[in-house]
Order: structure tokens, then sequence, then C-alpha cells
């Protein structure tokens, strides 16, 4: 029979089992969401924040056509050259070694992310810059990026996927410096507020994290991951 305890003795003992797990929901799904809120306030209220324009100005000042030539290359990478090529070869390499769960969790991350995207764009129909012509015009809305949603949910989720591995912080490098510089061209081309890239980062490192702690894609070996948690076998019978 298990040994009864006094709530104070249980209340430190899940929180001492459980720490770790309550600090990452806090700080990467409650904190971002809060200020991906906030932004989301501002922007339904006033329409931009003043230091947007600002940023874009001198990020202008450095135009030069060896600059757009870069520009223009590499932000097709954010989505469909760059994001969904490098998904989809990962999603097949994990459903070859039969990782269902990190599959899973990979699915819907960057679906979610995408939805979110959406989602959050049609309620907000934010207008994007016009303070130049534009290389790579766009007709959309433009809060928040979809660029930089799916480049740090991609970076993000993978990062998750090769925790507490060899690999991690090569990942977290490489994955860092992607999201960096999609951002950069997204700015550089004039298509987005600075405003629509950090809340785009804010809501899917949310998701991304806030996903993770569902379906838990480090909690098990490679080979056990074809196989469901009890919670979730409970879940699939009730």
């Amino acid at each position: 029979m298990a040994t009864s305890r006094s709530f104070p003795q249980f209340f430190r003992q899940i929180l001492a089992a459980r720490w770790r797990t309550l600090l990452l929901l806090f700080t990467g799904v409650v904190l971002p969401l809060i200020g991906f809120e906030q932004f989301a306030i501002v922007i339904g209220q006033q329409g931009t924040f003043a230091w947007d324009q600002a940023i874009l100005t001198a990020i202008h000042s450095t135009a030069q056509s060896m600059l757009d030539r870069i520009a223009v290359t590499i932000t097709p990478l954010g989505v469909f050259y760059g994001v969904f090529p490098i998904a989809t070869l990962i999603s097949i390499g994990l459903l070859y070694r039969r990782r269902w769960r990190s599959l899973s969790y990979l699915l819907v991350t960057l679906l979610g992310s995408a939805l979110i995207n959406r989602t959050a764009k049609i309620w907000l129909h934010r207008d994007r810059p016009d303070l130049w012509e534009t290389l790579t015009p766009h007709t959309d809305f433009s809060f928040p990026s979809g660029h930089a949603m799916s480049s740090m949910s991609l970076a993000a989720a993978l990062v998750i996927l090769t925790w507490g591995s060899r690999w991690c912080g090569w990942v977290s490098a490489i994955g860092a410096g992607f999201v960096v510089m999609i951002a950069w061209t997204r700015l550089y081309l004039g298509v987005h507020f600075p405003s629509d890239i950090l809340a785009g980062w804010m809501i899917s490192l949310a998701w991304a994290i806030g996903v993770s702690l569902i379906i838990r894609p480090h909690l098990e070996a490679p080979y056990e991951e074809t196989t469901l948690l009890p919670d979730e076998l409970q879940s699939t019978r009730s």
C-alpha cells in the first residue's frame, strides 16, 4: 500500500518532480504567448509600433544590388524551397526509422504553425509595409510573418527532437542562423515589419514547446516510438 502523505508533503514532492516542466511551460509557452498577445493588441488598436518604421528605414539604408540578389535568393528558403523540403526529408527519415512519436510531433508542430499563421493574418488583417517598392511584392496580410513562423517552428522542433544528443548544439547553432537569416531577408525586402517577425517567433516557439509537452517526443528511446504511453492508451479506450 502506498504511503499516505499530507498535502504539504505531496505539493513539495510534485514540485520537486515537475519543476523543470513547469519552468519550461512558463518561460517557453506562457511568456511568449503574453508577448504575442501584447503585440496583437497594439497592432489591432494602433496599427504599428513607433520603432517598426525606424528599423525598416535603417535596414533599407544598407540596400545595394548585391544584397538585393542575396535577399531575393534566400527568402524563398523560409517556406517552400527550404523549410518544406527539409521537413519532408526529415519526415521520410523518421518514417523509415519508425519514429512515430517524433514524426507526429514534427507534423503537428509545422502544420499547426501554418494554421495559426493563416488564422492570425485573417483575424488582424494588417497591411504590409509600403515604405518603398519591394522586389518581391505580396498581396496577403503581414502579421505575423509566415516565413518567421515556419523557420522558427522547424528550428525549434529539431532542437527539441535532438535535445540531449551530440547533435543538439549543431542543430541549435545552424537553426538560429537560419531563423535570423530568413528574418533579415523579410525586413531587407520591406515585406514585413519587425514586429511581424518578433510576433511570429513568439507564437511559433510557444506552439513548438507546448506541443512537445503534450506529445513528449524526447521521452522514449527511438525503438519504443511505435507504442503509446499508458495515459495515451487510457484515452483511446475511454
